[in-house]
């Protein structure tokens, strides 16, 4: 009897090696990787929202149409190189529209000058300013929109010596790229037409109607606050 109580106790020793041994060649859960906490910015598109200003520089070209009884109807064809500033607001309606209201100013450098009927006739524009509207739609970063609205500019017309300015009013169209540099910091690239309509100048007592209509293309740096 003591041979057969032995004996069991022997063999639940051995049983009991013998699975511990086996559970210890099963595979083992690897360890849990582990979490830190997701900052809210990292899955959170760029916000296009709010207000901003920056600096811009392009080329624009445009052609002045003057009419005059001693010269009648010509062109005079001018370009050069504007540089000013921008500002205004954007608001995000959903993640994709954005919808704003912007400002410009630029200097330009529009003059040339034509001798027609024997007068030596100059016309130029040495600004002009805009207040658009815009409408968008951004992929996160990048933004595509249309821009358009009113548009300002001054007019020079210079025959024989005399001269007379005036502030012409129009109206501008126009399109254009932008990206987020960083939170704060976007570059934009884009193209407007402007027409400022036709205005009179009286010059020694004769009329002169000047009309000019107006291309630029910009690239700009703004900061967003």
């Amino acid at each position: 009897m003591k041979g057969f109580a032995s004996l069991a106790a022997a063999f639940a020793v051995l049983t009991a090696f013998s699975a511990q041994t086996f559970a210890a060649d099963l595979p083992q859960p690897a360890d849990p990787a582990p979490s830190y906490p997701v900052s809210p910015d990292t899955i959170a598109g760029f916000d296009w929202t709010g207000p901003y200003a920056g600096a811009q520089l392009g080329w624009g070209w445009g052609n002045f149409t003057t009419r005059s009884t001693p010269t009648g109807k010509f062109d005079n064809n001018a370009s050069g190189v504007l540089g000013g500033f921008y500002g205004g607001y954007n608001f995000m309606f959903t993640p994709n529209i954005v919808a704003g209201l912007e400002g410009t100013f630029d200097f330009t450098n529009l003059n040339d000058s034509s001798t027609v009927g024997g007068v030596n006739v100059k016309t130029g524009s040495d600004w002009n300013s805009t207040l658009r509207g815009r409408l968008g739609y951004a992929f996160d970063t990048f933004l595509l929109y249309g821009t358009g609205g009113l548009a300002l500019a001054d007019l020079d017309v210079n025959a024989n010596g005399a001269k007379d300015s005036k502030t012409a009013f129009g109206w501008t169209l126009g399109a254009g790229v932008e990206t987020a540099l960083s939170k704060n910091v976007t570059m934009r690239l884009d193209y407007a037409y402007e027409n400022f309509g036709k205005e009179s100048f009286n010059l020694g007592g004769t009329t002169y109607k000047t009309d000019l209509d107006n291309n630029v293309v910009r690239a700009g740096v703004a900061y967003k606050f």
